[in-house]
């Protein structure tokens, strides 16, 4: 009975192991993914922001020009 639960003890060891080994084994190889992803999403944030701003300064040109409108009449 004592060799058995060893033996069952040994196994859950030696399965726990293998697990561990193949989840860092994949971990790096998805590293490098993610951080091809980053700058392409960082790309797009900042050109969103840039679309912001532009069309901020657009609406506050219309503005301006619609405030001097009534003043030249």
């Amino acid at each position: 009975m004592k060799r058995l639960g060893l033996f069952v003890i040994a196994l859950v060891f030696a399965f726990c192991t293998t697990v561990m080994a193949a989840d860092t084994a994949t971990a790096p190889a998805a590293a490098p993914a993610a951080e091809k992803a980053a700058p392409a999403k960082a790309e797009k944030v900042k050109k969103a922001k840039k679309a912001k701003k532009a069309k901020k300064a657009k609406k506050a040109d219309e503005k301006k020009m619609d405030e001097a409108a009534p003043a030249a009449k």
